[in-house]
């Protein structure tokens, strides 16, 4: 999965608008445009589509983070540089205050199975022996059940 595809299936399953997006890097100090926010949203095919980097997409869930949760005490986290899916994946269930009962639910939703034992290897350390990449197919299941969740009539 891209990181422009990530965003516009946060930005589709939450109903966010563009001054909305850029409300959100506010929250993590980040300063973007309208126009900028739009052609990261384009579709793949489209010439105009901007490619997200790591540090712009790390800087957008964290904000979203503050925006869910509010903005925790003292310094705000700089983005990180370099993101994974399980990276990514731990941002989203942080904003989203989910606990490993919540996110098998949100799995199941989309159709997809995983043991409680599964998921705690996706949000260990890399060097932990237990820890497991989340690979693109997982974390597509969880943003689909997480559309289920929050937009049932939508079809998904």
């Amino acid at each position: 999965m891209t990181n422009n595809d990530i965003m516009r299936r946060v930005r589709y399953t939450f109903d966010l608008k563009n001054n909305t997006m850029v409300e959100i890097f506010a929250l993590a100090d980040q300063s973007v445009t309208e126009a900028l926010v739009a052609s990261w949203l384009k579709k793949d095919d489209d010439p105009a589509l901007k490619p997200m980097l790591d540090v712009e997409l790390a800087a957008f869930l964290n904000g979203f983070i503050n925006l869910k949760r509010g903005k925790r005490d003292g310094e705000q986290p700089a983005p990180e540089t370099r993101l994974n899916n399980n990276m990514i994946f731990q941002k989203l269930r942080i904003a989203l205050n989910l606990k490993s009962d919540d996110i098998l639910n949100i799995m199941r939703l989309a159709e997809f199975n995983l043991s409680k034992h599964e998921l705690s290897a996706f949000f260990r350390k890399p060097d932990n022996r237990h820890y497991r990449e989340c690979k693109d197919q997982i974390l597509r299941y969880f943003l689909q059940g997480v559309q289920r969740q929050q937009r049932p009539s939508s079809g998904a």
